[in-house]
């Protein structure tokens, strides 16, 4: 099946209606983005200010996991209220949970605050994935997922300059009363561009409400034994994580309201093996929470320096998005092995190079920014693809499930991931015994764990390429 060889250009997608599409698409991931970023760079500072570095990851865990919910209430909401009703809730939401961030007195209602914007966020990033399958022609769908993609570099500059700069002045709270009215802006774009109501709708669709709390249980699970000091806790909470994740899979493969579409968990077939590698890849990307603060302790960065630095994850993985986007198929799988590579040997340079205080100044800052941009680059260079892989070998009834089941998946594997990052760094001496050496020993192993994800990826794809290779060839 070829889906690119009539693929559509960027001028084409830029034109007419579809240009006006696009911009509405664009908008919601950028105001989701924007808040990954501005929260990775303020994170230091809130911390500073009211405490608790036990849930550092919590404030990243707990938007992730509401921002589940939402991407699972998106199909829904989409097919019963229309997109234009879609975005207003979402942007409400969001709007919500900015403003209660921004007068949190302790870490929890902080984390409660994050919690109501993560809702907002994950309906506002599911519904642009879903609205690319209902409102572009197939030829469109490789360029309008590499612009989705590439809004997370507008995000780069977007977000940690407006933390950053709040984070210098000791103003953190006003980054997202300045998130709040962003949101607000983007809702009287919304509400000129998208439409009422798709063109068919369905009143009574329902929501997989078991599978949806089950996943919900196995990350904060996981965050909550990750704040704990005790191993028997930390590692009872894997554990227990891993059944709700096993009964979550087997009830949805009978389940007649699903949350993946028929099929995704056959790894046998192309569309469970995709779903798969998107999850490892995603996953990758956890370690990315924690390197403002180990730049602040290790190196003393200052946060706007150091989430300048992070967001050269962001730059790489949309350059990469935008440049590969226009592959034949033939050289797709070539292509993704390669980013793989460039992931492992990233997410390696950053166990070695982060906790190292014998470099100079310069060449740290060089060495650790070209680690930075191949972890981007390495997800970015198949993942356009990927996602497209997913609308295209979906069953043909199931478009909006599939389109919002991408975020569903990206979603589950962050929070996971996620909350699996701050188990590793508490066990490995980010809080006891804390301080540099604390911090230096949780950066080494917390890169040299995740380095596992694309290496296993890798070796899985060339045993699955193979052995589907061998059986054509009976």
């Amino acid at each position: 099946m070829n889906i690119v060889a009539k693929q559509a250009t960027w001028k084409e997608l830029f034109s007419g209606q579809n240009g006006l599409k696009a911009i509405a698409l664009a908008a919601g991931v950028i105001l989701h983005a924007t808040d990954v970023f501005l929260a990775t760079t303020i994170m230091p500072s809130v911390i500073d200010d009211i405490g608790g570095l036990a849930f550092y990851s919590w404030a990243t865990t707990a938007y992730v996991v509401a921002a589940i919910i939402g991407s699972v209430l998106s199909s829904r909401n989409l097919l019963k209220n229309g997109p234009r009703t879609s975005y207003r809730g979402a942007i409400f939401l969001f709007t919500s949970g900015a403003l209660l961030c921004a007068i949190a007195p302790y870490m929890y209602v902080f984390l409660i605050g994050r919690f109501i914007q993560g809702i907002g966020g994950g309906l506002l990033f599911a519904l642009s994935y879903a609205m690319v399958n209902e409102v572009f022609e197939k030829r469109f769908w490789p360029r309008a997922m590499a612009l989705i993609s590439a809004m997370w570099g507008v995000a780069t500059f977007i977000g940690p300059f407006i933390g950053g700069v709040f984070a210098e002045y000791s103003h953190w709270r006003m980054a997202f009363v300045t998130l709040a009215v962003i949101a607000m802006s983007l809702l009287f774009l919304t509400e000129r561009i998208l439409p009422k109501k798709l063109a068919v709708i369905d009143e009574k669709a329902s929501l997989p409400w078991m599978q949806l709390m089950l996943i919900t249980l196995a990350a904060l699970t996981v965050s909550g034994g990750a704040a704990s000091q005790h191993i028997i806790l930390n590692v009872g909470s894997i554990l227990i994580a891993g059944i709700l994740l096993f009964w979550t899979v087997k009830l949805d493969k009978k389940a007649n309201n699903r949350l993946l579409p028929r099929g995704s968990y056959d790894l046998t077939k192309t569309l469970g093996a995709t779903y798969l590698v998107i999850a490892l890849i995603n996953s990758s990307t956890a370690v990315e929470i924690y390197i403002p603060y180990f730049f602040k302790v290790i190196h003393q960065y200052s946060p706007l320096l150091a989430g300048y630095l992070t967001v050269l994850i962001a730059v790489g993985w949309t350059t990469a998005s935008i440049l590969f986007s226009g592959i034949s198929l033939n050289k797709v799988r070539v292509s993704i092995l390669m980013g793989l590579s460039c992931l492992f040997i990233g997410i390696c340079g950053l166990s070695l190079i982060m906790p190292s205080q014998d470099l100079s100044h310069t060449v740290f800052f060089i060495l650790i920014s070209i680690c930075l941009l191949m972890i981007g680059m390495g997800i970015g260079i198949g993942w356009p693809h990927l996602l497209t892989r997913v609308l295209t070998f979906a069953p043909k009834d199931e478009g909006e499930k599939a389109s919002a089941s991408i975020t569903t998946v990206q979603l589950l594997s962050t929070a996971i991931a996620t909350a699996f990052a701050g188990l590793v760094v508490n066990l490995t001496g980010l809080i006891e015994p804390g301080g540099l050496a604390g911090t230096q020993n949780a950066a080494t192993w917390l890169f040299g764990i995740f380095a596992l994800a694309p290496f296993t990826t890798f070796f899985l794809l060339l045993f699955t390429w193979k052995r589907k290779k061998r059986i054509s060839k009976r």
